[in-house]
Order: C-alpha cells, then sequence, then structure tokens
C-alpha cells in the first residue's frame, strides 16, 4: 500500500543539504551503487527506529522508495550473499554455508551464466567491488575492479572507491558493489563495562576510539530498542548499544558515498540500494529463519521514477535482487527470466580450461531465476510481486547442520525444522554473546525473547504463525486444534515451493 512518507522538517533540510536540488531525468545515466551491509536488521529512523541515528539513509529514503516487506532467504552470510549475487536460493546455486576456512562451500560454477557481475558486465557495465566478498569460486562472481580499505571503516571505503565512481575515461555506466563489515559482531568485549559478562564490541573500537573521519556516536543502554525476539536485559541492552554504535558508522559511510556522487555530477545518474544480508546477530536473528533472521531493509532510489518518499508492502526477497538490477541496466530478457545476452557457460569453461571435469551445474542447467524484477514496484508503489516467498537454511558454519524451510505470506508463516531432534547449532559468536550467556546461567526455564532459553534450543517439527495478528511469532499453532487445515495446506504449499525450487530436501517428506 502506498503511503506519504514520514518527513519532518530536520529530515527535510538534512536531505537538501546531502542530495541538493532534483535534476531532470533526462541527465540520468543508469548506473548502480549497491550497498549491503552485515547483520543489520531495519533498525533505521526510516523504518521507524527512534534509538537509530541514521540521517543518511533516511534522506535516501525520502527520496526514494522503502520497501516495508524485504527479506533475505537465509540468515547466513555466505548462503546470502550468493543469493544476493545469482537470483537462485542457496540450496540451487550450491552454496550452502560459508566458504571461508573449512567450511569451503562453494557455488557450481555454472551459475556465471546468471551471476550478477558477470550479467552487468555482458550488458555493458564496469564493475567493481569493495568489502566484505565472503562467495564462491571468485571466477563465478567475478568483478573487473578490487578496491581494498578496511571494511569496518566505512567513510575510508568510500573514499577509496572515489576514483572508481568518478572514472571518465571509460564510458560505460558503473556497476558497485560497497560491503561493509558493520554491524558484524568483532574486535572484542568492550572491557570499560562494568557487567560480569561483557558486550561485543560489534567492530567498534575500544576505550571510545574512532575511525578515521568518523564522528562516533555513543548510544546508552537505556535508550536501544530492545526487538521482542531479545529478553530485555541489562546484557541485551548493553550489546544492543554496541550493534546500534555500528550502524550510525555505517550511515556516515552513505553519506560520504552521497557526497561524492554530488560532487561528480553523479547523484542523478545512479541507482541507490540499500539493504543487509540478514538480520542482527542475536540469537534469534542471525542463522534462524525467524523474522529477526530473514527481515532485512531495502531502501531503493532510483533517479528515472517520479514517485518519491513512498512506501511498498510488497513481498520481496534477495532473489530478486540480481533480476532486478539486471532489469534497470537493460539486460534482462523478462520473458524468459534470464539475461538477454547469457555467457555460454561451456564454452567459457573449456575456454579456460577451468572446472572442465567437474560438477558445474547440480544437474540441472541455469537458465533462470528465481527471483524477479521488482522495478514496476518503484513505478507503482501500490503493486504487488510476490503472493509467497520461501527461506531456504541449511548451514552456516559447517559444524552448524539444522536444515529449515520456509513459507510466508501476509497471513501464515510456517517453518518446518527438518533436523528438528537435533538440538539447535551455535554460530560461535552468537554463543558466547552476552546476551545470551546471562540467560542460559539461569536455566532452561529462563526467559529468552518470546521463548525460553530450552524452547530455543529444542524445537518442534513445524512452527506455524498467524503472521498477520502475531508479528512477533509468539504463539505456535501447528498443535493447535482449529488449524490443522491451515496446517496441511501450508505444508502443501511448502512443498510445492520445494518442487519449484528444486530443493534437494524435498525428499525428506518422503523417507523421513
Amino acid at each position: 500500500m502506498k503511503r506519504p512518507f514520514w518527513l519532518c522538517a530536520t529530515l527535510l533540510v538534512l536531505f537538501f543539504s546531502i542530495a541538493g536540488e532534483f535534476h531532470p531525468l533526462s541527465a540520468a545515466e543508469r548506473n548502480v551503487l549497491f550497498i549491503i551491509t552485515d547483520d543489520e536488521s531495519p533498525t533505521l529512523g526510516c523504518y521507524g527506529d527512534k534509538a537509530a541515528v541514521t540521517p543518511a539513509i533516511d534522506a535516501v529514503a525520502a527520496d526514494g522508495l522503502i520497501f516495508r516487506n524485504a527479506f533475505a532467504t537465509t540468515a547466513s552470510c555466505s548462503a546470502s550473499r550468493s543469493v544476493v549475487m545469482s537470483g537462485l536460493h542457496n540450496h540451487r546455486n550450491g552454496q550452502f554455508g560459508h566458504e571461508h576456512h573449512y567450511h569451503k562451500f562453494a557455488s557450481f560454477h555454472d551459475v556465471a551464466r546468471l551471476a550478477l557481475p558477470r550479467v552487468m558486465e555482458r550488458a555493458g557495465y564496469r564493475t567493481g567491488r569493495i568489502g566484505k566478498y565472503h562467495v564462491a569460486p571468485e571466477s563465478v562472481y567475478h568483478y573487473e575492479t578490487v578496491l581494498n580499505a578496511n571494511s569496518r571503516s566505512p567513510v575510508e571505503m568510500a573514499e577509496t572507491s572515489r576514483a572508481f565512481l568518478t572514472e571518465t575515461d571509460d564510458d560505460r555506466p558503473f556497476f558497485f558493489y560497497f560491503a561493509t563489515s558493520d554491524p558484524h559482531r568483532g574486535g572484542g568485549i568492550d572491557k570499560t563495562s562494568k557487567s560480569e559478562l561483557k558486550p561485543d564490541l560489534f567492530g567498534n573500537k575500544p576505550n571510545r576510539k574512532s575511525y578515521p573521519e568518523i564522528e562516533e556516536v555513543f548510544f546508552n543502554p537505556e535508550d536501544v530498542i530492545v526487538p521482542a525476539f531479545l529478553p530485555d536485559t541489562p546484557e541485551t541492552r548493553e550489546e544492543l548499544a554496541q550493534y546500534y554504535q555500528s550502524c550510525a558508522r555505517v550511515d556516515q559511510g552513505v553519506a560520504r558515498l552521497i557526497k561524492i556522487l554530488k560532487d561528480a555530477e553523479l547523484f542523478d545518474k545512479t541507482m541507490i540500494v540499500f539493504t543487509a544480508d540478514h538480520g542482527m546477530a542475536f540469537a534469534g536473528g542471525k542463522t534462524t529463519v525467524y523474522e529477526g533472521g530473514l527481515r532485512v531493509p531495502m531502501v531503493v532510489r532510483d533517479p528515472y521514477q517520479f514517485q518519491r518518499g513512498v512506501e511498498s508492502d510488497a513481498l520481496i526477497s534477495h532473489i530478486d535482487i540480481t533480476p532486478t538490477l539486471l532489469d534497470f541496466a537493460g539486460g534482462l530478457d523478462t520473458e524468459a527470466n534470464a539475461p538477454k545476452n547469457p555467457l555460454n557457460v561451456k564454452k567459457f569453461w573449456n575456454e579456460r580450461d577451468e572446472a572442465v571435469a567437474e560438477n558445474r551445474n547440480g544437474g540441472m542447467p541455469f537458465d533462470q531465476y528465481h527471483g524477479k524484477s521488482w522495478m514496476h514496484c518503484l513505478a507503482n508503489p501500490d503493486d504487488d510481486h510476490h503472493e509467497q516467498i520461501f527461506a531456504s537454511h541449511t548451514f552456516h558454519e559447517i559444524q552448524m547442520y539444522y536444515p529449515m524451510r520456509v513459507i510466508r505470506d501476509a497471513k501464515y508463516k510456517l517453518i518446518w525444522n527438518i533436523a528438528h531432534p537435533l538440538p539447535y547449532p551455535f554460530a560461535s559468536d552468537l554463543w558466547s554473546a552476552s546476551s545470551w550467556q546471562a540467560q542460559l546461567a539461569k536455566g532452561q526455564d529462563a526467559p529468552y525473547g518470546n521463548k525460553t532459553v530450552g524452547e530455543y534450543v529444542h524445537r518442534p517439527e513445524f512452527e506455524l504463525f498467524d503472521i498477520a495478528r502475531d508479528p512477533d511469532e509468539t504463539t505456535n499453532l501447528a498443535t493447535s486444534p482449529g488449524h490443522q487445515d491451515i496446517l496441511e495446506l501450508y505444508q502443501a504449499k511448502l512443498k510445492k515451493m520445494q518442487q519449484d525450487y528444486d530443493d534437494p530436501w524435498v525428499m525428506k517428506w518422503d523417507y523421513e
């Protein structure tokens, strides 16, 4: 549903100071700046978060469109990024989990036919990236230009990107992938905390120090917003204060990118997309398929659109990003839902003498995207997109086998915990989090958000939520006598989506 976007006088002043006045669309060139953060929920001012300090992203939203119902397909870094860069669910592209260290997951080589940087290059773009990459093989997800900077220092990243963004010797439009490591956990713990269990720093420098050209924003734990899936404890609030600081630093990087584009008269020649790989790095968010793990921000400013400061309630998914950006670039065959100028992958790998004898496609050709372009939603924010979305999680770290499949529409959400007899596995950083450890120490009956500690670890086979009436997923209706017809209906829908998306785990319906 289209609604006037909330905008206060302060934000208006800020927006025009950053963005300048609007230029005629005839001046636009079809550049693409794609910004993806690491483990960030929609904790942004433009999403109504009153604690967040995100003026630059809010200003982009004020001159663009907010998707209120944007979802990752899996709340795991590598797996999710492979979906973003392929338009395919990770169970199909082969990136089941992390690519680094001993985890060693990688996409099938023939994904190169659909891979975002490959198809954008073939559509006439110069391609570049900076920051977190985290997918494999590089030859599949290949960018012509790779820039290096501290991915915890977003203003430094933006400045390092300046030369690429403002290149004048190459007349091709640019596609640039800007990937921060904020607000991922990391950097140690805050030793200045008076709590026995110290909060993670979320990439913030210790002792209130700052990164180059960053004015760090420090948050009082009393002022943060505690999501419903987390326990409202001192430990949680301290960690959220660190998380919000890291998010505010990302925003300053976005502000610098906008300034660079404006200074070079490129702001009104560039589509800007801001999203995250998945939700925040807290137990109940990251690695789960609950709303806290899958719901992501999606803010888009397209200089070709006349409707500004609007919202869309359409259901969209990370599988839609690659076909959408290719559609914007003019390279999408909308009838085939595939590139107009597809790469001949057999010839490509033979000429490279690479992966010639390997299993390159899992037995099925990569001939179309799972997702579809949402460009029509930018022109008509009242439009629907997907009737239902699908999520597919199998691994995070290699030790964390816990396949889950999800179907969600505007009314209900069904989670199938395929490995439900197993205890739910933890990512190492989430296990050690003070917000989790504080509750774990209190025992299995200790509250953890809408669950107990024991209920979080030991899950039922099916979880059915009336998501329209129960957006915080408080009540599992799967065993409710009055909802068995709904359960069976959504089980059938889930199985059908698994078949449509070539999910190998569909066979679990038959023999387990």
